[in-house]
């Protein structure tokens, strides 16, 4: 049985210790943020993990495959863990970037229905309600409907009002 150097284990848990603070990072634990959560350095917790995580693998790989048993062998190790780090440091924080700088669209509600084209799915009767589906932001949506007058099904349809979240007023298209 083969034991593991010692060097290559405290890669290993270098590179634990980056891998997890990537994570926590990446799903917004908002790390080194406890005083001043505005203050933000030049270089991202992201890249910081990204780079210590690859460090730690990177050296633990390279310092098996050289033997790492001397100093001259760890020296090597860290050299090649740098090779794997650096890139990984900069794709970590080019991905971190852009998952913060992602342009998103308002929330679509109620006032986003009226003008929206759809079918009926029940028919709709004069007094009660059937059910249509319409798109709303590119999305499917089946809502309940009331009409002036009876509308079969298949019958295309126009959004006049919004009478709550889930129901509307339509007439045919």
């Amino acid at each position: 049985m083969r034991i593991v150097a010692t060097g290559t284990l405290l890669f290993l848990i270098i590179g634990g210790i980056g891998v997890g603070v990537l994570a926590l990072a990446l799903l917004g634990a908002e790390l080194l943020h406890f005083g001043q959560p505005e203050l933000d350095g030049p270089v991202s917790i992201e890249a910081v993990a990204g780079f210590t995580g690859a460090l730690g693998f990177g050296a633990a790989i390279v310092n098996e495959l050289v033997g790492g048993g001397t100093t001259g062998a760890i020296g090597v190790a860290v050299a090649g863990g740098l090779l794997a780090a650096v890139p990984t440091a900069w794709v970590a924080a080019r991905l971190g970037r852009a998952a913060r700088d992602m342009p998103i669209d308002a929330t679509p509600n109620r006032h986003h229905l009226v003008g929206a084209l759809g079918l009926v799915v029940t028919p709709v009767p004069v007094d009660g309600y059937g059910e249509v589906r319409v798109r709303v932001a590119g999305q499917p949506v089946k809502l309940n409907a009331r009409a002036d007058r009876p509308i079969p099904v298949g019958a295309q349809i126009f959004v006049v009002e919004a009478l709550s979240e889930t129901s509307v007023h339509v007439e045919t298209y």
